[in-house]
């Protein structure tokens, strides 16, 4: 007769008169963990955002939580979403990203920018150009950078929501200005033949420019400046183009991961917290505009007024704008087809 597996049978009944007891056993115990997946440029913010989040959670007696960061360009991360990477929260620089998860994939809803205020989106940046101390080239303005032996390092607008709104903000600024389509096309033509190396993010870029020394400006968010020159020091200028495009952040909560996970509830705690004052404080001292008009008013040296155009305003939408100048074929890879003629 086998013997009964003694170790095995204690465990057992110590679970059972735990649970019979109503005490936490380890499973019960384990902390809900949530993945954000962000674009390139944002790890800085969502660290001390996180921080921040978790203290007041676990004050307000919402449990023990751990909070995952993943950082890339903003298209490869969401195509690592539709692939299967179980995205809590994602939080991007443009709507089209999102979308994407839409109409691809179904993990979340159409209308997902409804869900928050402002659009789901509770931060802001502006396209600017970064260039060397002194600005040697003279570079003023986007027709610039279009100069023949001026080189300005711009990521890949293929992989990349930096490199997207900078070619929709040197294409926009042309017709804020009163030029045609075919102007503005001319002009962005210009501009990436201008371009020496693609990289496949906004950080990437930053490391092509500040740390290999390559280009003569840089177009970049606002919100990168003040990281570069914490790690490099005071050795650029920034120039604000005569018009430029507004970055707006949208956020969404990945239905199909929360619900599977059941973490729903953090998850949209997690990004409602965004919109708080505390929060709001945190992104304007990490160079993003603050949708919070007094926490935008403390830092009007930071952020100067500008014209900035939106997508929506001058494209008709991020939808719209992939089709017409990003999808394969459409306008961009027609730009990069006659530069390489």
């Amino acid at each position: 007769m086998e013997r009964p597996n003694t170790s095995r049978t204690r465990r057992a009944l110590l679970l059972s008169a735990l649970l019979g007891a109503g005490l936490p056993t380890l499973a019960l115990a384990q902390s809900v963990t949530l993945l954000n997946v962000s674009y390139d440029v944002s790890r800085e913010f969502y660290k001390d955002y996180n921080k921040a989040f978790l203290a007041q959670w676990k004050q307000g007696g919402g449990g023990e939580l751990v909070i995952n960061q993943s950082h890339g360009g903003s298209s490869k991360q969401i195509r690592s979403v539709i692939d299967g990477l179980a995205a809590d929260v994602v939080t991007m620089n443009q709507a089209l990203d999102i979308d994407m998860l839409a109409l691809r994939a179904g993990m979340v809803p159409a209308d997902w920018a409804k869900r928050f205020p402002d659009n789901a989106a509770p931060t802001t940046s502006v396209t600017v150009l970064l260039v060397r101390k002194g600005n040697p080239k003279a570079i003023r303005d986007w027709a610039d950078v279009a100069r023949p032996g001026v080189s300005v390092v711009i990521p890949n607008p293929k992989l990349t929501g930096n490199g997207r709104y900078s070619y929709v903000a040197a294409y926009g600024a042309v017709l804020k200005a009163g030029g045609t389509p075919a102007q503005a096309r001319e002009r962005v033509q210009q501009i990436f033949a201008n371009v020496p190396v693609f990289d496949g993010g906004g950080r990437a870029a930053t490391t092509t420019f500040v740390q290999r020394n390559i280009g003569d400006a840089l177009a970049t968010f606002e919100s990168e400046v003040d990281l570069i020159r914490e790690e490099f020091g005071d050795v650029f200028d920034v120039v604000y183009p005569t018009w430029t495009v507004l970055a707006e952040n949208p956020v969404a909560v990945v239905d199909k991961v929360v619900d599977k996970k059941g973490t729903r509830k953090q998850a949209e705690a997690y990004l409602k917290w965004l919109w708080s004052p505390e929060a709001q404080e945190i992104a304007a001292q990490h160079g993003l505009r603050p949708r919070n008009a007094q926490v935008l008013a403390r830092h009007a040296k930071t952020f100067p007024k500008v014209n900035a155009f939106t997508v929506d305003e001058v494209f008709g939408g991020w939808l719209k704008a992939q089709k017409e100048h990003f999808d394969d074929g459409a306008l961009y890879d027609q730009i990069l087809a006659a530069n390489r003629r």
